[in-house]
Parts: C-alpha cells; structure tokens; sequence
C-alpha cells in the first residue's frame, strides 16, 4: 500500500469570478508588501542585513486581516510562505511584483488552508462566499490539506485541492521496455508500440493566426487553451498506458536544450516531450515502478542483434526510417531498433575489478559469438 498527492482541478461557475478578481487584487497587495518589506531587511540602512522567513512575514503581518474585505489570515499567512519558499529558491533578495492591472496583468491567485473551505451542501464556502464548481460530485468523501483557486489565461477560475491518494502495488505483467522520443513519432517503445507526432498546435494555428489579426484576443487564448489540453491528454493516455503495463522503464536522454536552439524548436515545443518525461517519472513512482534515464547516441545506428555501427547516419540519414544491416542482414525500423539499444543498455552488466569496460552481453557465449544472449539461446 503506497500513498502519495494528487492535485484535484475543478472548473469554478462564472457567478464567482467578480468576487475571486477581487480577492486576487488583495492576495497581490499581500504578496507586494511581502516583497518590499524583505528586501528593505536583506539591504537595511544600518544593521546587519536579515532574511526574512515565513514564520517572521507571518508575525509582521498580524492584525493585517481586518484592513481586508475577502481574504483572512489564513489566505494571508499562506502567501507570506509561499513568497518565502519561492524567495529561498531563487535566491533572490526581491522577487518580481503582481500587478493587477494593464495588459501586464498577473494571472489570479487565490490560496488557503484546509480549514478555509468547508462544503455547504451542493457548493463550497470560503470567507463568506458560497462558491459553486463543475463535477462537485467529485468531491464526495474527499479531504483536502490546502490549496488554491487559480485563473487561466482565458479568464476563467479553477480550484485546486491536494489531496493524500493511497493506492495499492500492482505487479506489471511486462518486465521492462525501452522508449526512444523522436518528432516523428514522439515515442516509440521496443515492443513497436507508438505515440505518432500529432500537430497539436499546427492544426490550430491558422485559427489562432486569424483571430489575432482580428483582436480576438479571448478566441486565441481560448485556442491556445486547447492545444494544451490535446497535448497534455495524449501524453496522460500513453504514459499511463505504458507505467501499467511495464515493470521497467527507461527512456533515451534526449537532450531538449539543445534542440530548442535548432530549427526544430518549434516541432519540439509542440509535442511536449519534456512533458511526457515527467509524467513517465512521476506516475513510476506512484505505481513502484523503476524509471531510468540512459545515454542514446548512436542507437538509431547500432543493429540490435549483432551491435554492428551500419545504420544511415547524418542528417540526411533520417529521412531512412527502415534499414538493413550488413553484417546479419536484419531489417530495422529506426525508432524501433533505437529503443531496444535503449531498454539494452539499461540492461548492461557492470565491470566488477573495474579496468575492464561494460558489456551489454554477460555471458561468455554471447561475447564470443557477437550476438545477444537472447538470441544465442534462441539459436541453440
């Protein structure tokens, strides 16, 4: 039995967001004094410089609540952690403003502890205002430590809650398998299985070109909005697909900060395999499973049967998506071959006295025949 946090997202009713705009124009002022009021500490007049902590915005600000006409101290005492969290992690003696007005305009931001909201039938209240959210079906025997309402670049509200999941260990019925992440085919497993480059945001962007010539500037965020949401669910969909049914997971170490620098940036950026990375990480842990990341080069090149370097190479060798080797004569497809190298050398067995090199073949029959092992028992 493992447990572990999950972020719940509710769609909140537009009766609200009049009174969320205005409580997020509080939670700015809070976060705005919590920055001025830091870095005059870090850089006083005279005096030895201080940091101010959570625990010391929180004593400074006591009392604040009644100068508030939405917000309570809880919501106050939660932003003076969050900026002291955020401030630590930066490292930074100021952090940038909110600004709550202009075309600059801070997204709304809204958090609060546990006790803050409580149910109220059908609907939520907090502070004083009932609030009503989408599916509130959902939340039936749910207990949530804290969380916040956030707003989208659309204009519209969300509630998050975190909530504890336990979950139970599942053996997987698969031992292991490689995935190697292109742009063709965003990922492709040792087992042939694919996630096809789909054009999230290129079957979308002359409808997003059109509406910002024509200042439709709510229709293109509400466009953009949707390219997200198809790229995030097809990625939750192959991830999940892939944690349960392999018990070992390991992908190729694509390097993404270099390929956003080439011509490809754009092809890179709208797949979101970064994203799929993190999902593959984080939903491995949750189900207990291994997850690894491996050097890839030279895996769309190495035959996996014989390790033989005979595949097309350059640029103009990725226009060759199938290849055949010249040393066993085995046909490859290129994504393919590049993730059973992958699952491989994840697999490799480790020197012991340490002045002799890794070797993807353990046994001595396999390293004097050239082939995987797997394949010599196959021919035995």
């Amino acid at each position: 039995m493992t447990s572990f946090t999950r972020t719940l997202r509710f769609k909140v009713r537009s009766q609200s967001h009049v009174w969320l705009n205005a409580a997020a124009n509080e939670v700015n002022f809070v976060w705005n004094w919590c920055n001025e009021v830091s870095s005059k500490a870090a850089s006083p007049y005279y005096g030895p410089p201080k940091w101010l902590t959570g625990f010391d915005l929180n004593r400074l600000s006591t009392g604040a609540a009644a100068l508030m006409e939405r917000i309570g101290a809880d919501t106050i005492q939660r932003v003076n952690c969050e900026y002291a969290v955020k401030r630590r992690q930066c490292r930074k003696t100021k952090l940038r403003w909110r600004v709550t007005r202009g075309p600059r305009r801070s997204l709304g931001w809204v958090p609060f502890k546990a006790t803050s909201l409580r149910r109220a039938g059908c609907a939520l209240r907090f502070c004083g205002k009932t609030i009503r959210v989408f599916e509130a079906k959902r939340l039936e025997g749910v207990t949530w430590r804290q969380g916040c309402f956030a707003q989208d670049a659309v204009g519209d509200w969300w509630l998050c809650l975190l909530v504890r999941v336990s979950g139970t260990e599942k053996p997987a019925p698969c031992p292991g398998v490689g995935i190697d992440l292109g742009l063709k085919s965003l990922a492709c497993t040792s087992d042939g299985d694919r996630l096809d480059g789909a054009r999230f945001y290129r079957d979308l962007e002359r409808k997003i070109a059109r509406a910002q010539k024509s200042a439709h500037r709510r229709r293109a965020k509400r466009l953009h909005r949707r390219a997200a949401s198809r790229r995030r669910d097809a990625l939750h969909k192959f991830s999940r697909k892939v944690v349960d049914r392999y018990q070992q997971i390991i992908v190729g170490d694509l390097s993404i900060t270099k390929l956003r620098k080439t011509r490809v940036a754009k092809a890179l950026f709208d797949s979101g395999l970064g994203m799929l990375k993190n999902f593959l990480e984080y939903k491995s842990q949750q189900a207990a499973r291994s997850f690894s990341v491996v050097a890839e080069g030279d895996t769309s090149v190495t035959c996996s049967l014989c390790g033989c370097l005979s595949g097309p190479r350059g640029v103009n060798g990725l226009i060759v998506r199938q290849w055949v080797c010249v040393r066993c004569g085995a046909r490859h497809d290129r994504d393919v071959n590049a993730a059973r190298n992958i699952l491989r050398r994840a697999q490799a067995w480790a020197p012991i006295r340490g002045n002799e090199s890794a070797s993807t073949y353990p046994s001595s029959e396999a390293a004097t025949c050239g082939l995987p092992e797997w394949v010599c028992e196959m021919a035995a």
